[in-house]
């Protein structure tokens, strides 16, 4: 695929919809999907083997997806937490819209997908579930981490995918290095050619 796809915050190319059907929280659903977005076709193995591995989001609080596509980490987290409120992060347009409207025909008012920089600033997350977007580059990729992982909570988690070959272990170390002693950064797990890196707060902002 080109670089004008899911890095893009209006994809070039017409918004065909399609019906997509997946499993979603153990239950198969239809929903709606486009061209210029990250996978549009099905749920991408990173994305199965998180939803697969981690335990369940916090049930109440405010939770988030980094990267949300057509939304089926913002969806998942909503089925299993619906007493909290999901924030769904994307730059590109087209996906904002998908997963507004996957959620409204899931019934699903505790989602709101938003632009980065229309979440509020003072908002903190219990838990964060992610896929993020490797290949936007790796001085990309740390600012958005360093954006939204000094957000969780005290005691809030965050769980993110990256495939091994895509540096997940050197991520992993960069992201202890920066965030400090007030986190503990780990592996949870390793499924095919994916690691699972868990990132807790352990202290509230100074």
């Amino acid at each position: 695929m080109g670089s004008d796809h899911y890095f893009s915050s209006r994809p070039s190319g017409p918004e065909v919809r399609r019906p997509l059907r997946v499993t979603l929280d153990g239950v198969e659903r239809t929903l709606v999907t486009s061209g210029g977005i990250f996978s549009p076709d099905a749920i991408d193995k990173g994305t199965v083997i998180l939803l697969d591995e981690v335990p369940d989001p916090s049930p109440a609080g405010n939770l988030l997806d980094i990267g949300c596509g057509w939304g089926p980490i913002a969806l998942t987290m909503a089925l299993k937490s619906p007493g909290a409120r999901v924030y769904a992060v994307d730059v590109n347009e087209r996906c904002l819209a998908l997963t507004s409207d996957n959620a409204a025909a899931l019934g699903l008012a505790n989602v709101t997908a938003s632009r980065p920089e229309d979440v509020d600033a003072d908002l903190r997350f219990d838990t964060i579930w992610s896929n993020p977007p490797i290949r936007i580059g790796k001085d990309e990729l740390h600012a958005l981490l360093l954006l939204w992982l000094p957000r969780l909570a005290p005691q809030g988690t965050a769980w993110l995918v990256v495939q091994k070959n895509l540096g997940a272990d050197s991520l992993q170390k960069w992201i202890a290095e920066q965030l400090g002693s007030g986190y503990l950064v780990s592996r949870y797990s390793t499924a095919k050619s994916f690691r699972i890196l868990k990132i807790v707060r352990k202290t509230a902002d100074a």
